[in-house]
């Protein structure tokens, strides 16, 4: 039985993915920080997975759950700036470079199969054709300067010491637990609901990629055997979509009698491309990884899981009506 060490286990994707490692009876240990909110991975703590809390940027408390957990695989998730309100560069720099410098050399002092480490389509900046893996990396953002900059050590790392790193670049990613602030599941909630959805832009587009297809890609990297390292690889579904037809598509599948308002929300102070879509080829042809969701599929299966769990978004949206 395989030992597995995850950080941002509390987060979308990890919690995602400590879900889906304890279906398959992983011996699994996750990092949190002392504010993490645990509420995507209460049901599982603390009969299926182990706990241990620290800072990744604590070098010395990271090395010793390195070494007390001696974990074969890594899926490394913890990440700051995604997110519009997490803004404090410092933060940034320090959580997404020397967290994951941190984590890489604890672990590789104690031994490990495979080190797994997820980058950000962020990291290619704007282009006017499918990314691939192998494109210039221009990030228009800090977030994705950082992320570029924790690709660049891991691989630099992992040939320098022929150890077995990879690194994963989701696209949009979608599915369950993900955030009530993120464009499908506000749709999703405002048409259980019964609301019309506030919306910014329609035009803005996405390559979705549903989360159970991203869990596959992560079990494929890790468990491949490969004399490479620093592998990159992009996980997408290969073709982009507006929003305005995403959002459609989910008033089709809920039944809901709503109307989108469009531009009823400010724009976030970003870049939009004219085209955002990944090149997944090199993944579907080396490790035989290809999504089994399309978008109707992956949305079909999410407001499902939206509706049998809506109590854990109307709670905070309770309280903070209160407040």
């Amino acid at each position: 039985m395989k030992t597995i060490l995850v950080t941002g286990a509390t987060g979308f994707i990890g919690s995602c993915l400590v879900h889906d490692l304890a279906k398959r009876k992983f011996q699994v240990h996750v990092i949190t920080r002392k504010s993490s909110n645990k509420w995507r991975i209460l049901d599982l703590l603390p009969n299926s997975l182990v706990e241990h809390v620290a800072d990744l940027r604590d070098k010395d408390r990271i090395s010793k759950i390195a070494e007390e957990t001696r974990p074969d695989i890594i899926y490394h998730l913890a990440a700051y700036g995604a997110y519009h309100y997490q803004s404090n560069l410092e933060d940034i720099i320090s959580t997404n470079v020397t967290g994951t410098r941190n984590l890489l050399e604890a672990c590789s002092k104690a031994g490990f199969d495979h080190f797994v480490t997820v980058g950000s389509s962020a990291e290619y900046g704007i282009k006017n054709k499918a990314m691939k893996e192998t494109d210039l990396l221009e990030p228009v953002e800090f977030y994705g300067v950082t992320k570029a900059a924790a690709t660049l050590f891991c691989q630099c790392f992992a040939r320098l010491h022929r150890l077995p790193v990879s690194i994963i670049r989701p696209f949009a990613v979608y599915g369950y637990y993900e955030a009530a602030t993120r464009l499908i599941p506000s749709v999703i909630t405002a048409c259980i609901r019964r609301e019309n959805p506030k919306l910014s832009s329609p035009s803005s587009v996405r390559d979705f990629i549903f989360v159970e297809d991203v869990n596959a890609a992560f079990l494929k990297v890790a468990l491949r055997k490969s004399e490479h390292s620093g592998e990159i690889y992009n996980v997408g579904y290969g073709k982009q979509y507006n929003l305005s037809s995403v959002v459609s598509l989910i008033i089709q599948l809920t039944g809901a009698h709503v109307q989108p308002m469009w531009r009823s929300v400010s724009a976030r102070a970003r870049q939009e491309p004219k085209h955002w879509v990944s090149d997944s080829t090199k993944i579907r042809k080396s490790l035989g990884w290809k999504p089994k969701h399309d978008l109707k599929q992956g949305l079909s299966k999410t407001i499902a899981w939206f509706r049998k769990n809506m109590d854990l978004y109307e709670q905070p949206r309770t309280q903070n009506a209160s407040q």
